[in-house]
């Protein structure tokens, strides 16, 4: 590779963006390529993307101008989600050289061997069978909470979402490769998160043997019988895959993380039956009210959109209501944005972007109420933590907390949760006994 021999690796986007890249890092030093501290520094510079809104989509355009300017002898290869997508378009910005798709993310080393400009190397999503894969011990640098995507693509075809044509069918990593790979990070990390685009869908495709039968809570048990990981932790998982048996699992066992983030996208039936969402309010608001019964101090998140096509005052404020009535912590509040190629964006009746934003601002004030009573409750507890960079911690229950005595990263402590600040961070003291 004498036309590059150092990159660095720009991820924008979800976990499973972020462990995509961690797996290219892995390919790359692999081939003989080393990281780069800095963008400026680095002879290639890769931006691993996404492009699930069109301000997704702005940040990444203002992102490959930014680097051409700062390291205009740079090669600029983008790749993810957004490559699949446009790639014409993008070739066309000034200063990218290649751009390749998630159907051929596993070549870029081979791509970025040759002097080729314009390079666009985008294939059938649809017929992708594989995962992209690196040598685990290559490929989660020196990072406190390593992402594992252990499942990719997604079978839905909610009317808003472009995902499954970026990201392919659902499938997923073998359970043999799964507990290797914890067991690997598990000597390195106290933290692995577990992620994938369709998290809970692991193990369901046709002709899989998922572990012990039992898909993803089976496999939970294989990585708590067969590795020594101190706390994993769930990503995203749809509402239909919160099941009484994974539910349990997490009450029962200390090792996984009292945290559950569960997509909800709007609180109205009759906007759920648009988006083409496969459950209700009742389905949703059941599986929240099991899994709080079970675990009364976890954290719950969800996934909210504001102004979907033809969403009225009326049904907005169901949203509002149910939101405000579940024992839900945090909110991650998205405003609708339209994306070429999906059903929605071809619908009649669009809301207005002026009532788009602002009803992400009031759900946007409700979900940091909540998350502000949720820490309050928690004042006075004592939580399992894992140390983060720069003297903070996150709890089991996706608390960020600020340490009053500093320690080092990357390590399971039991701390005494102090009074929430303002800026969505707590105080909290070290436990004087328990040090894991």
């Amino acid at each position: 590779m004498k036309f590059v021999k150092t990159f660095f690796i720009q991820n924008f986007g979800c976990r499973a963006t972020q462990a995509d890249g961690a797996a290219l890092e892995g390919l790359l030093g692999g081939a003989g390529l080393q990281p780069a501290g800095a963008r400026q520094q680095a002879d290639l510079v890769i931006l691993n993307t996404c492009s699930v809104t069109a301000s997704a989509d702005e940040d990444v355009r203002k992102s490959i101008h930014r680097v051409h300017r700062e390291n205009p002898h740079a090669r600029i290869l983008v790749t993810g989600c957004y490559a699949q997508r446009a790639p014409e378009e993008l070739a066309e910005i000034p200063g990218v050289t290649w751009v390749v798709g998630n159907s051929h993310k596993t070549l870029i080393p081979e791509v970025v061997a040759a002097p080729y400009h314009g390079q666009i190397l985008v294939g059938d999503i649809a017929k992708a069978t594989e995962f992209l894969s690196a040598p685990v011990e290559d490929a989660f640098g020196d990072r406190t909470r390593p992402n594992l995507k252990i499942q990719e693509g997604c079978n839905n075809l909610c009317s808003f979402c472009i995902i499954p044509a970026l990201r392919g069918r659902s499938r997923s990593m073998p359970a043999d490769e799964v507990v290797g790979r914890v067991r690997f990070l598990a000597q390195k990390y106290s933290e692995v998160v577990l992620t994938g685009i369709n998290l809970g869908r692991w193990g369901r495709e046709a002709g899989f043997s998922p572990a012990g039968g039992e898909r993803l809570a089976g496999l939970l048990r294989r990585l708590l019988d067969e590795t020594p990981v101190g706390l994993l932790r769930l990503s995203s998982v749809e509402p239909m895959d919160l099941s009484d048996d994974l539910l349990r699992l997490m009450a029962d066992e200390g090792r996984i993380a009292r945290h559950i983030h569960a997509p909800l996208q709007s609180g109205s039936d009759t906007v759920l039956r648009r988006m083409k969402r496969r459950y209700r309010r009742r389905h949703y608001e059941d599986r929240i009210l099991r899994a709080h019964a079970l675990m009364p101090d976890a954290a719950f998140g969800a996934d909210v959109m504001t102004g979907f096509p033809g969403e009225t005052d009326a049904e907005f404020r169901e949203t509002f209501d149910f939101v405000r009535q579940l024992p839900l912590t945090y909110l991650h509040v998205f405003t609708y944005s339209e994306r070429p190629g999906t059903p929605a964006a071809a619908a009649a009746d669009p809301v207005t972007e002026r009532v788009r934003k602002e009803r992400t601002r009031v759900l946007r004030e409700l979900g940091a109420m909540k998350n502000l009573e949720f820490r309050k409750r928690m004042e006075g507890r004592v939580l399992k933590a894992v140390t983060l960079e720069n003297g903070t911690a996150l709890t089991t229950n996706y608390i960020k907390v600020s340490l009053a005595t500093p320690r080092p990263a990357n390590r399971l402590i039991e701390l005494v949760m102090g009074p929430p600040r303002g800026d969505g961070i707590a105080e909290a003291s070290p436990f004087p006994v328990l040090s894991f």
